[in-house]
């Protein structure tokens, strides 16, 4: 029997990694090294609780919320200020993308609240409800809405037209 929970998670792991890791990025705007230990820490918290994952629904949501929360937590430290610079990125961008695009995204969304930018994430790019992602944040469905509606006015202040024009390249 625990030896099919191991395979089960270890299953479940190989499936959502890739999912969470680009998540995770979008939270840490780009920061890699942050996005691949948020994920690991996220599936380790799974791995410890997967024999009571029965109870879950939906353990892909769960794990999406235990990554978001951690980031929450990382974001409340002292150290989590700390960002090297100069750094060139570890991966070539893949074909097709265009990497002043995805910097300016980046960028912009480095620069909003940690709350703003995890809303941002779970309904823009994972595509959560505002109950969801009420619920995964611990706050109020209004005021998922007020953070969304604030957040995405301050990047479409913050990219301006240079949005319009990177993407048309």
């Amino acid at each position: 029997m625990r030896q099919s929970r191991a395979d089960e998670f270890l299953e479940f792991a190989a499936a959502r990694s890739g999912h969470l890791f680009r998540s995770a990025c979008l939270l840490t705007s780009g920061d890699t090294h942050l996005a691949e230990d948020l994920v690991q820490d996220t599936l380790g918290r799974m791995y410890v609780h997967w024999g009571r994952m029965t109870r879950i629904g939906n353990p892909a949501a769960y794990a999406q919320t235990v990554l978001v929360r951690g980031f929450l937590s990382h974001r409340r430290r002292r150290s989590a200020t700390e960002r090297p610079l100069g750094e060139l990125p570890d991966r070539a961008p893949a074909t097709g993308e265009d990497p002043a695009l995805r910097i300016a995204l980046l960028d912009a969304l480095a620069q909003l609240a940690p709350k703003d930018r995890a809303v941002i994430v779970l309904r823009y790019w994972e595509d959560r409800s505002v109950e969801e992602t009420a619920d995964a944040l611990h706050v109020s469905s209004a005021a998922v809405r007020t953070r969304s509606s604030r957040a995405l006015a301050t990047l479409r202040r913050r990219l301006g037209g240079s949005i319009t024009e990177l993407a048309a390249r």
